[in-house]
């Protein structure tokens, strides 16, 4: 996450998120041989529908405190229309609520269990415009309430509706009161890439 610079560095001031200690793992997966994986490049073809999320608790933890509580989990590009020209980032492409954890060693999700917020938007990057990052964030109550979530829907996809410049999900996030969990992402890019 360092590295592909979505939690901040002394040299790189720009977030997508400030840095955490994820309390899960997150899977996104569109099929068995397409999914997300820390930094993995996929086909904009092949991330259309809106994929299928787990939500995993690594071994040795339990499960009680987090049993209760409503997650949201969030996709945005902070790459758009291209990384050297983020003039429209981030963009928010999904977010959705509703995902329970039991106390057991994982949950899974479909679309059916959740409640969008902002409806799917699959990732299209312009031609000629590299790779872009594709960042699906988890996020739970920062108060641990376990009383139902009341989410803002952003104003517009284009900088989460804040109007602001390389602003959203982070910005999003704490408007209401949540804090990242897990995380995963992965790379895509428009097939024409030569000028």
């Amino acid at each position: 996450m360092i590295k592909a610079e979505i939690i901040p560095t002394e040299t790189n001031i720009i977030k997508v998120v400030d840095e955490f200690l994820p309390s899960f793992v997150l899977d996104v997966e569109w099929s068995s041989d397409v999914y997300a994986s820390l930094g993995n490049t996929l086909k904009p073809k092949k991330v259309q529908d809106q994929p299928t999320s787990s939500v995993i608790r690594p071994s040795g933890t339990t499960g009680s405190d987090s049993a209760n509580l409503t997650y949201t989990i969030t996709l945005t590009d902070p790459d758009a229309p291209s990384r050297d020209n983020p003039k429209w980032a981030e963009m928010c492409h999904f977010i959705a609520t509703g995902l329970t954890l039991s106390a057991s060693d994982s949950s899974t999700s479909t679309s059916s269990d959740l409640r969008d917020i902002m409806p799917w938007k699959a990732p299209g990057p312009p031609p000629k415009t590299g790779k872009h990052r594709y960042v699906f964030l988890l996020f739970a109550p920062a108060n641990g309430t376990t009383e139902p979530l009341n989410l803002t829907k952003p104003e517009d996809r284009q900088h989460w509706g804040t109007g602001k410049e390389r602003h959203g999900v982070r910005d999003w996030a704490l408007d209401n009161g949540l804090a990242p969990v897990a995380a995963n992402f992965f790379y895509a890019q428009n097939e024409k890439q030569k000028y």
